[in-house]
């Protein structure tokens, strides 16, 4: 099952959890390299899960991702916390404002019930924040590095299906990869790599983190997602239609590859493929996953190389609940609908200078009217005055 990318949704600035290119290049010593800027980025381990742990329709999900990086860069934080509800960006904290901020319309009714809600999360997130950065002081000084700049990550949430079952977990990162996991059954810790089993010996032996851990991951975390969940319940009965748009390419063999994408709909369900003759196509077809969009809603993208001979033969069929009944969409209606919006700006371009022509005619026969005694020249003169 298609499940969502998270974090490559995230947008490109550190807040937001990673390094804009001017920023490294102007921050870092030296210029950036590439094992300096793939450690901005989640290890595949934490995408694939991310992938798993967002809302499908039958999966509701809380994630909190940390970032925390061993120097400072100019003026970016260096702490960053995000928290996302069914993978859309609810609320955010970083070491600069040190303050916690909603990110989503519907947390509002979160701060009506509670106003002291977000003061509370700044508090947290502010602790949770010295304490990541204290485990990566430990880390940098049990792996005797220091002198350059090292990214610290953390992912960790819970998950809740239709059918009633629960799931929790805590990973953790070090410069793009593995590095731990927590088993909240054993209380223990798993090291990806060599490099973590320092950590992991000292994180087992200290239980009270093992035990903060399971107590949040079974009771604390499924709380406060069913308590989002009937917060944003009107928000997810809304039904938004996507838009559909369609482009082409002509490839170096002389095919041509038709992209179809759907925008902007709600909730997450839709159903699209192409169409031949009036069958469904599946030959020469491609297709990328639902991923959300900033405002709530999704996006969706398949493409199809042809024969641009045949591309009448050719149709982007699209159903989803918004819709009051699919569409079928040929690339040829997608440019005649192009060239109608040019053509429709065209007109109105020819039209304006008419119309105010007519207006302006009209203005002076009815100043002559109301004023007997004025002259042409005078009309004349109001004209070229009012232009």
């Amino acid at each position: 099952m298609d499940r969502l990318y998270l974090f490559p949704r995230i947008p490109g600035n550190f807040t937001e959890g990673r390094i804009p290119r001017e920023r490294r290049a102007a921050g870092l010593r030296g210029a950036p390299d590439r094992r300096t800027t793939k450690r901005f980025f989640l290890l595949p381990a934490l995408l694939l899960l991310l992938r798993s742990g967002c809302s499908d329709g039958h999966t509701h999900s809380l994630l909190y991702q940390y970032t925390a990086v061993s120097e400072s860069i100019g003026d970016l934080p260096q702490f960053t916390a995000l928290g996302y509800g069914d993978g859309f960006l609810a609320g955010s904290y970083n070491s600069i404002t040190k303050q916690a901020v909603s990110r989503a319309p519907w947390m509002k009714k979160i701060e009506e019930e509670d106003p002291h809600f977000w003061n509370w999360m700044t508090q947290r997130a502010f602790l949770s924040g010295q304490r990541f950065r204290k485990d990566l002081e430990n880390i940098l000084q049990e792996n005797n590095q220091s002198r350059e700049l090292h990214v610290w990550q953390r992912l960790y949430g819970c998950e809740l299906a239709e059918d009633g079952s629960e799931r929790g977990y805590d990973l953790y990162a070090y410069d793009g990869k593995n590095f731990l996991s927590f088993n909240k059954a054993t209380l223990n810790w798993t090291a990806a790599n060599a490099e973590a089993e320092t950590t992991k010996k000292k994180w087992d032996a200290d239980l009270d983190r093992g035990w903060r851990k399971k107590i949040y991951l079974e009771g604390e975390c499924f709380a406060l997602l069913k308590k989002w969940l009937d917060y944003g319940k009107e928000a997810r009965a809304r039904k938004k239609p996507p838009v559909v748009t369609m482009s082409s390419r002509t490839e170096v063999d002389g095919k041509e590859s038709l992209l179809c994408r759907a925008h902007g709909f709600y909730p997450k369900e839709i159903d699209a493929f192409w169409r031949r003759d009036g069958e469904v196509w599946l030959e020469d077809t491609l297709q990328g996953s639902v991923v959300p969009n900033s405002d709530g809603t999704y996006y969706y993208w398949l493409s199809i190389q042809i024969d641009p001979k045949e591309r009448s033969r050719y149709r982007c069929h699209v159903e989803h609940d918004g819709l009051q009944e699919p569409l079928d969409l040929a690339m040829e209606e997608a440019a005649l609908s192009a060239v109608y919006f040019r053509r429709g700006r065209m007109v109105v371009l020819v039209l304006l200078p008419v119309i105010l022509i007519g207006c302006i005619g009209y203005w002076v026969k009815k100043k002559k009217k109301e004023e007997e005694s004025t002259t042409s020249d005078d009309a004349l003169e109001a004209v070229m005055n009012y232009r």
